[in-house]
């Protein structure tokens, strides 16, 4: 090596120093990082305390470096001591091109290998990319062509040739003092263990006891929720399968319909969640606004922080500042519940970085739902510490939901239907489907719980309204006749009734008695009622179903036929739970020409998904927030009986779970639909003479009573399976024609036609 001259001797001296001055800096402000300090990617006000040790020019430094290069950047300072110590040896050291690519390539290897193994860390309670935006990046593409195993391989070797480079390093003769330093030891050891061997063998250790742990107690009480892996093995062990025959005739579909959603467990952890309560407090405390999380309720969806303010401060001042909140967290919006109903604080609720989805299945398959006594269970989701949410539409009795186009209102809307269906038979509930936008109710055009076709024509839907009408004062006067108040009464008071013999005619069942009911000593009131309503000419049925009028779009009725639709929707809302219909309307225009004063007094049960704007949310809600929602799902649910949101994550289920669900139900039976409904028109109502059109069963009918002897509406409507209005009129018909006798009580009508022989 040549001699030192002095002026090259001084300036690798000086050389040295920059680089141990360099390295040193980094190395401090590095070891002391702290992510709330400021940064280009973190803004905080100018008095606010730092924590690194290196100031500003410090953390914005190491924050800058983290978040590229991530900790493989800790490269960096301990090569800059290493060119120190090079520089302080040899005045004529240079760095090369080599050496820079070096430290290059063992940057970039570090941070790509340190993204695949690790991922993401936290410090302080703040998620950071362990590999840095380099590593990540360099981790998904190679993850992408290679998986893991390839990508460890060509990160592996680019870091060995990049150590190589920069420490004079040789794999053949690290194998060879590895393989020498392994055997030292090994013989070392094995030698060590014989004298140990031979000193303590007789030797025999008294048992330990190992004394538990002390419970921790947690600063934040986390709502405790299963995790994927939990769920999925408890549904192996304890799996409900809602296929089961009923009577032997329908069979409820199974939860296997449905697909399994995959979920990844997104619960925060608690230093996150603490350290997320400091950065709130931080940040109402710079809008001057002094107050303390008291409690964390975090969510699969959102994260509810309990805010207990200062005294002398003012909940419109907190209130104000959810636009600044969302601005200041770098969250899309923010909730604020000021205050909560019988709490002393504030509940501000913010979106999580990453939401977990609900899928119906999940929701289906808890014991909430499966053992749920509930007639018309609809399934709405989880709340925000995902808890199933299952309510009754009998309870309701009728429901008003309103979002606009994208907020989930028709995905939850069919996971109701979906949920109704997994619970009740044809015999027990009845769908009318009203979709003037032709898209969503049509999949289920067919399915036996249909009492006629999905209507379509909003003209249309104003006559089947006010068919809904009659309908309710039909079976109004049926259960006044009976004694009852409801339609549960009185489907119970005819399941318990003894049959009736069969009158000597021959034909099982198609009247209730031969002779009067009071003529029979004792009757009970329930055979009197029978009699009373027969000698109206008008059949008892054996069951009254449940009705469930599901409307998807009601701006589009409103526009048509407002006057009409209106008087129907509020004369139903007002008297129908008694008669056991219920009524569903979904609209995506909240406005007050569609959601009418009158209509809004009539449906105290509501849900509103996100809407545009604060005037859309005081029309579906009377109060403010449905305009904060997330969208996907996300609803406020006002529950029967209270003015208090309820914050709800909507359900998901896809057009290929309804297929195979409407598939399933088609496959027992087809639909019986009501003609009484196709054929009720305007002149259609409750006095009015049947009309002298020719009914094309007409003369299908008179045969059918000439062979059999005897006629009423009843076996008329069961054999040629029509509704009971149309019945009626061709029993009408046939008396007035003299084919028939007039009625005569409970007894079947004379025949007084002859057949004629062929």
């Amino acid at each position: 090596m040549n001699e030192k001259s002095p002026s090259q001797k001084r300036a690798a001296e000086i050389a040295g120093l920059i680089c141990f001055a360099v390295a040193l800096f980094l190395l401090l402000s590095l070891f002391s990082y702290h992510p709330l300090d400021p940064s280009f990617t973190n803004y905080v006000p100018e008095d606010a305390p730092l924590h690194n040790w290196t100031g500003a020019v410090g953390s914005y430094t190491a924050d800058t470096l983290l978040r590229l290069l991530g900790i493989g950047i800790l490269w960096l300072p301990v090569l800059l001591l290493v060119t120190a110590l090079r520089y302080f040896r040899a005045a004529q050291f240079r760095v090369g091109a080599a050496a820079v690519a070096g430290t290059i390539g063992l940057v970039f290897a570090t941070s790509g290998m340190i993204a695949l193994l690790i991922g993401d860390i936290e410090i302080y309670g703040i998620p950071l990319q362990a590999g840095g935006l380099l590593g990540t990046v360099t981790a998904s593409f190679l993850d992408a062509y290679l998986r893991l195993a390839g990508s460890l391989i060509v990160l592996g070797l680019i870091l060995i040739v990049a150590l190589m480079i920069l420490f004079d390093f040789s794999v053949v003769s690290f194998a060879e003092r590895s393989a020498s330093a392994a055997g030292v030891t090994a013989r070392t050891a094995g030698s060590l263990l014989d004298r140990c061997r031979e000193r303590f063998g007789r030797k025999r250790e008294a048992p330990t006891v190992g004394r538990p742990a002390a419970a921790t107690v947690p600063i934040i009480e986390e709502t405790k929720r299963e995790t994927i892996k939990e769920k999925l093995a408890k549904a192996e062990q304890t799996h409900f399968d809602f296929a089961i025959r009923l009577n032997g005739k329908f069979k409820l579909p199974p939860l296997t319909l449905l697909d399994h959603l995959e979920r990844k467990d997104t619960r925060i952890k608690r230093e996150t969640l603490i350290a997320n309560s400091r950065i709130l407090e931080k940040k109402l405390s710079d809008f001057g606004v002094d107050g303390k999380v008291v409690e964390v309720k975090p969510g699969p969806v959102i994260t509810m922080y309990e805010l207990e303010p200062a005294p002398g401060v003012k909940i419109n001042k907190i209130t104000n500042l959810s636009d600044d909140l969302a601005l200041a967290l770098r969250a899309p919006s923010i909730r604020i519940i000021a205050p909560i109903p019988g709490r002393g604080a504030i509940g501000i609720e913010i979106p999580n970085q990453e939401r977990e989805p609900v899928s119906l299945r999940d929701v289906l398959d808890h014991a909430t739902f499966r053992e749920s006594p509930y007639r018309l269970p609809i399934a709405l989701g989880e709340d925000i510490v995902g808890a199933p949410v299952i309510t009754d539409l009998i309870r309701m009795p009728h429901l008003l939901i309103a979002g606009t186009t994208g907020s989930g209102k028709s995905v939850s809307l069919n996971a109701m239907i979906c949920s109704i269906l997994f619970k009740a038979p044809p015999d027990e509930v009845k769908f009318i489907m009203i979709d003037p936008k032709r898209l969503e109710l049509s999949g289920y055009e067919g399915i036996p719980h249909l009492l006629h076709p999905v209507v379509v024509d909003p003209k249309k839907a104003s006559l089947v309204l006010r068919w809904a009408v009659e309908e309710m004062e039909r079976r109004y006067r049926i259960i006044s006749e009976m004694g009852v108040k409801s339609i549960e009464a009185y489907n119970q008071l005819r399941a318990g009734k003894a049959p009736v013999p069969a009158p000597e005619t021959g034909e099982a069942g198609c009247e209730e008695a031969e002779e009067p009911m009071e003529t029979v000593p004792g009757a009970s009131p329930v055979r009197k009622a029978a009699e009373k309503a027969f000698r109206k000419n008008e059949p008892l049925p054996d069951r009254l179903p449940y009705i469930v009028v599901i409307i998807d779009e009601l701006a589009d009725l409103m526009m048509v036929a407002q006057r009409n639709v209106e008087e129907s929707l509020t004369r139903l809302a007002q008297m129908a739970r008694a008669a056991g219909i219920h009524l569903i309307l979904a609209t995506q225009r909240p406005s007050v020409d569609v959601i009418t004063g009158i209509i809004k007094a009539n449906f105290p049960t509501r849900i509103s998904f996100k809407v545009s704007s604060k005037v859309d949310s005081r029309t579906i809600l009377d109060q403010l927030g449905a305009d904060k929602l997330l969208g996907d799902g996300d609803m406020l649910f006002i529950p029967p009986g209270s003015s208090r949101l309820t914050r709800i994550h909507g359900p998901y289920v896809s057009d290929r779970e309804i297929e195979r669900i409407v598939d399933f139900v088609k496959k027992q039976g087809k639909p019986a639909y009501d003609e009484s409904i196709a054929e009720f028109g305007p002149g259609a109502i409750e006095g009015e003479k049947p009309d002298g059109d020719f009914d094309e069963k007409y003369d299908e009918a008179v045969e059918l009573v000439t062979d059999l002897g005897q006629a009423s509406i009843s076996l008329v409507q069961r054999y040629m399976k029509i509704g009971y209005n149309r019945a009626a009129r061709i029993i009408e018909r046939m008396e007035a024609e003299g084919v028939v006798g007039p009625a005569d009580g409970a007894k079947p009508r004379k025949v007084l036609a002859r057949k004629i022989p062929h």
